[in-house]
């Protein structure tokens, strides 16, 4: 129960700290203080605004991200040393209309399930899905093995269904691996992800192979780099969110 609890905390902290919910709160906070101390108030408003339009430019969104991929594909050389393949889940999408109200894997995940899958194929070894259900309902790494074998094809698939967040799918997945007699692994996720998740695996004793997908690409109009998008912001927000979760693993 406290564990959940603490989870859920965890949860709304990073809402608020991350934008757009921390820039409008001080945008509101500004406009509050205004009536009170004019010039502040107003600057500080104007100052969550222009921070918030930056963060909402292609341009910043996807320069944020870049700075995050800094591994380069897994090699071939890495790939033979690895004993197995771990694809972390990233989201799903819940009750599907088109797929008679089922849960299915999220965009991000399919494209994780799919160079997995793309892994398995050039070396024949296992792979360990992750992902639980934070806030109920069918685990998402059944639903992400199903996606294997039904989409892809694939085979011998070790299913990792406890966790919640990135730092419990290093945890219990660590230990899966171990009983397996598994200690080197090529991981999948986001090349944004990468970094911080390849640091989690490692504090449990595990000697990680980065395999990255979904790599960052700019806009080829020059023109939209420079018009806020909704989608910009959420590349920012994505991007803060784990220079955050990279300053809180500990040394």
């Amino acid at each position: 129960m406290l564990q959940s609890l603490a989870f859920i905390f965890k949860k709304i902290v990073t809402a608020l700290v991350l934008p757009p919910t921390s820039l409008i709160l001080l945008a509101l906070l500004g406009l509050w203080l205004s009536k009170h101390r004019p010039k502040f108030g107003r600057s500080l408003a104007t100052l969550s605004l222009i921070i918030l339009l930056i963060l909402s430019l292609p341009v910043s969104g996807n320069a944020l991200l870049q700075n995050l991929e800094m591994q380069p594909p897994i090699s071939n050389s890495q790939l033979e040393q690895a004993q197995a393949i771990v694809v972390l889940g990233g989201g799903k999408y819940e009750h599907a209309p088109e797929y008679n109200h089922q849960d299915t894997v999220s965009r991000w995940t399919l494209e994780r399930l799919r160079y997995g899958a793309y892994l398995q194929r050039q070396t024949g070894k296992s792979i360990l899905v992750s992902g639980g259900t934070p806030f109920g309902g069918h685990p998402e790494a059944e639903t992400m093995a199903e996606s294997l074998q039904e989409d892809f094809h694939a085979k011998i698939i070790i299913i990792e269904d406890q966790s919640r967040d990135t730092a419990e799918n290093a945890q219990f997945s660590a230990r899966m691996l171990k009983e397996r007699g598994i200690t080197h692994i090529a991981l999948v996720s986001q090349a944004w992800h990468l970094p911080r998740a390849t640091a989690l695996f490692e504090q449990h004793g595990l000697t990680v192979y980065p395999a990255p997908t979904g790599y960052t690409h700019d806009d080829n109009e020059p023109i939209n780099r420079w018009l806020p998008k909704a989608s910009a912001l959420e590349k920012s927000a994505l991007a803060l969110k784990e220079y955050l979760g990279q300053l809180a693993i500990p040394r």
